[in-house]
């Protein structure tokens, strides 16, 4: 069995997610198990300690597939602020869930809803409200 790479989630953003994952409307949701299981192997750490190549809520990252070639930028979003457009990725979609915590040049397989398993490295953390003193985003 493969071991996924160590990640780092905020304490901030782990209270907000434990909340998620115990509101009654996401409970049947395909992305809750796989997020409970991200959370429960994080490391937590204060907000103002979390480095700042780590995808935390509401960073924005750039990340490869490495089986494709494919390069994306997306902004990781609570289920409420995914609206659809293209630059949003909700932390309860497959890759939201595979991408929180990592850390610039970090690889996850992570399984698609397509049964294709995506190899997925991340590039950049373009921006990070930590990193921006945005502490209460």
């Amino acid at each position: 069995m493969k071991t996924h790479p160590p990640i780092t989630v905020s304490d901030r953003d782990y209270e907000r997610l434990e909340r998620l994952l115990d509101n009654p409307s996401y409970k049947n949701l395909p992305g809750i198990a796989a997020l409970r299981v991200e959370l429960d192997r994080a490391e937590i750490v204060d907000p103002e300690k979390v480095p700042p190549g780590v995808i935390t809520m509401n960073s924005t990252a750039r990340f490869v597939d490495e089986e494709t070639g494919d390069e994306h930028e997306m902004t990781l979003v609570y289920p409420p602020d995914a609206d659809g457009s293209a630059g949003k990725v909700s932390i309860l979609a497959p890759v939201g869930s595979a991408l929180l915590g990592l850390s610039v040049g970090q690889t996850i397989e992570w399984p698609l809803p397509s049964g294709r398993k995506a190899k997925l490295r991340v590039l950049d953390v373009t921006y990070q409200p930590e990193a921006a003193g945005e502490f209460h985003r």
